[in-house]
């Protein structure tokens, strides 16, 4: 995957207040050149930018944790400020909903070819469509990200509606390193502690299957109050 450097059009902006300022430094612009621009989208009036980046620098953090940061920083020419809101998040779809939630236009911030793994099978890319654009129904519970063999990325989401007849959600990703595609395939739960045991079974290596789920919709932000990573993983390690 090609390294572009993210251009935030920041030349002769400053932050709308030094807690902005400092928040920008600590969770975007020191870590920026380690960071590729997957997509991008900037307003024709200028006051919006969004950005899909992969945070390479996550490679040397806490094991497991989301590389993808979406990004939407809003500037204000009259005053030459700028505020930001950002998210880090487990998978390009994920990303790409909390942006098009944000104002960018989907077809604006779809992955170009080069930049990441292609979807292997229809199943995936009807699975992704419906991640992005449907609405914000699910919140973020955990996720973890393996980047060695095997390549893959789990996610379990939690129904904000507490009437859902599947409230937890299980999205696992898994990379084929030699053709570089990746299949998406979703799988629904009861309870809580039906989804934790097979996320447990599943780092354990046994496989399990995921059980059918009716249509999901777009997971939204980290729910308030609960973890946002799991133990490390009793599988594989990184």
């Amino acid at each position: 995957m090609p390294h572009h450097e993210p251009d935030f059009r920041l030349d002769g902006y400053e932050a709308v207040n030094d807690h902005v300022a400092d928040q920008f430094w600590g969770h975007i612009g020191s870590e920026q050149d380690m960071m590729t621009v997957l997509a991008e989208h900037h307003s024709e009036d200028a006051e919006h930018s969004f950005y899909l980046m992969h945070n390479g620098a996550v490679a040397w953090g806490i094991p497991g944790d989301p590389q993808l940061v979406a990004l939407h920083l809003k500037r204000d020419p009259a005053t030459r400020t700028y505020r930001f809101a950002h998210e880090e998040l487990p998978l390009p779809a994920m990303a790409q909903s909390w942006l098009i939630a944000r104002g960018c236009p989907e077809e604006t911030i779809l992955l170009p070819d080069g930049m990441g793994t292609k979807a292997a099978n229809e199943a995936t890319r009807v699975l992704e469509q419906r991640l992005r654009s449907d609405g914000d129904h699910f919140a973020l519970l955990i996720s973890y990200t393996h980047d060695s063999d095997p390549i893959q990325t789990t996610v379990m989401l939690r129904a904000l509606d507490e009437k859902a007849a599947m409230p937890f959600r299980v999205l696992l990703e898994e990379v084929d390193p030699v053709a570089w595609t990746h299949t998406l395939r979703e799988g629904g739960f009861t309870t809580f502690e039906a989804a934790t045991q097979w996320w447990e079974a599943h780092w354990r290596g046994e496989e399990p299957p995921l059980p059918t789920a009716s249509p999901a919709t777009r997971p939204a932000t980290a729910a308030p109050g609960l973890p946002t990573r799991p133990a490390p993983p009793r599988g594989p390690g990184r």
